[in-house]
């Protein structure tokens, strides 16, 4: 099998992370069956880039930003907040979500083909936490997750070839930098890079090839070097001016946090798990997965239709009853409801019990 690679030197912050959700219109649900697309990129030096469900403000120094002519902006993927540049390796998987796995089983599959390359590179790298590579103790690469409500998969990757941490600390708002002349210190106890790994100096376009290998051997591909289509191009565009740079995706995390929870359902038709993102008592999005051979249509509409709506008991059953997901699925439509309303109220509790800022960062990983 194939896939196609796209690579990429000095993209900017939004132009970058449009693109990579850009390509993603083409494995929708609905599309064409097509083969992955593996996308190897820098961004110019230097980009802060903060994760889907952080406060850009409490991350971010924005004044450090515009006097050291840093870009902003915000991953669709979550994680901690991050700098990216020439020294940094941006790594972008794009496919059809696969049915029947958990987020955290993709992540940890996409995480065994970074590993791969690193291995390349004589480094042996781990999976550890929530999304994180390590070598020794020490975090290497941060890994995210984005399904969006048509299908469409993105995985991301940052790898450190190299970091600049008086930088970072810089422009990042993160813990160290209260402990001045130790902030470098402290910063190199929970990172590394592939730079230091090797004792030879690397930047992002060094390491990848070695990713590319990586990849290709983890999945027994072969990857084909291509170009975005204008289409994909051409939504990029519209997505860097409407999202990317958009002050109202920047500044989105607001007063009310937002939450993600999941439920199981054992159907006759097999178990079923909704994984829901929620903003207060509203859905976001909700994906349903199973090991279904095909995905029910039936499905597909229940996760649209639940989109921006209440979770009420009485809202969230007439729209699984009228989408016919509890007819495919052999089971009761309150059945079935309870179990979206049960992954909301997970998703509420974790929004509440989380604090506004993390207590972590891409360089302070929260333990898990």
């Amino acid at each position: 099998m194939r896939w196609r690679l796209l690579t990429e030197n000095g993209a900017g912050a939004a132009e970058g992370l449009a693109l990579d959700e850009a390509l993603m219109a083409g494995y929708a649900r609905d599309a064409d069956v097509r083969p992955p697309t593996l996308r190897l990129y820098t961004y110019r030096s230097h980009c802060a880039l903060v994760g889907r469900y952080q406060n850009l403000a409490a991350e971010v120094d924005l004044e450090a930003c515009e006097r050291t002519g840093t870009e902003v902006s915000r991953r669709p993927t979550g994680g901690g907040a991050i700098i990216m540049g020439a020294g940094q390796l941006g790594v972008a998987l794009i496919d059809r979500a696969p049915v029947g796995k958990r987020p955290r089983e993709i992540i940890e599959e996409c995480s065994a083909a970074v590993s791969a390359g690193l291995a390349e590179l004589g480094i042996t790298a781990t999976f550890r936490g929530k999304n994180d590579l390590e070598v020794g103790g020490r975090k290497i690469a941060g890994l995210g997750l984005y399904i969006d409500e048509r299908g469409g998969m993105l995985f991301h990757a940052s790898v450190l070839a190299g970091l600049d941490v008086g930088f970072m600390l810089e422009v990042l708002r993160i813990p160290a930098a209260k402990l001045a002349d130790k902030a470098v210190a402290a910063v190199q106890e929970r990172v590394t890079t592939v730079t230091r790994e090797t004792g030879r100096e690397f930047d992002g376009a060094a390491v990848r090839d070695h990713v590319a290998l990586g990849f290709a051997k983890a999945f027994g591909v072969e990857l084909e070097p291509d170009a975005a289509e204008a289409a994909e191009l051409a939504r990029a565009t519209e997505l860097a001016r409407d999202r990317y740079r958009a002050r109202s995706w920047l500044s989105e995390q607001g007063a009310i946090p937002d939450g993600s929870g999941s439920a199981l359902l054992k159907t006759p038709e097999g178990l079923v798990r909704i994984y829901l993102s929620t903003h207060g008592d509203l859905v976001k999005s909700a994906v349903v997965v199973g090991d279904f051979a095909l995905m029910p249509p039936a499905l597909g509409r229940l996760e649209a239709d639940l989109r921006w709506r209440r979770l009420d008991p009485v809202v969230v059953t007439a729209i699984v009853s009228a989408s016919g997901a509890d007819r495919a699925l052999g089971v009761g439509a309150e059945q079935l409801a309870q179990t979206v309303l049960t992954a909301g109220r997970q998703a509420g509790t974790l929004a509440t019990a989380a604090p506004v800022r993390s207590a972590g960062s891409c360089y302070f990983p929260e333990q898990s």
